[in-house]
């Protein structure tokens, strides 16, 4: 019935929904004209971390997603975009 492993058997199509839909928002990105945005760059950037054999893929993305800087109190009232501006200070 299952795979050959029971971690893959409960999450494998929870993952493949996952990417397959980040390759959805990726096609509208390029049909709406995002690709120069920083939040675009910023994902794709992200992507090739994705395929190192490492195991602290997900803090490796959530590092490459963090604001920079280290002044709080500057950022304090700004928005959040999610992606680093590459403008910020």
């Amino acid at each position: 019935m299952g795979g050959d492993h029971p971690l893959l058997d409960l999450q494998f199509i929870e993952a493949r929904h996952l990417l397959v839909e980040l390759a959805a928002f990726l096609d509208r990105c390029d049909r709406h004209g995002c690709t120069g945005d920083f939040r675009h760059r910023a994902l794709l950037d992200a992507l090739p971390l994705l395929l190192e054999q490492r195991t602290d893929r997900a803090k490796a993305v959530l590092d490459a997603f963090s604001d920079p800087t280290d002044t709080v109190a500057s950022r304090a009232a700004a928005p959040v975009y999610g992606a680093p501006r590459p403008d910020a200070d």
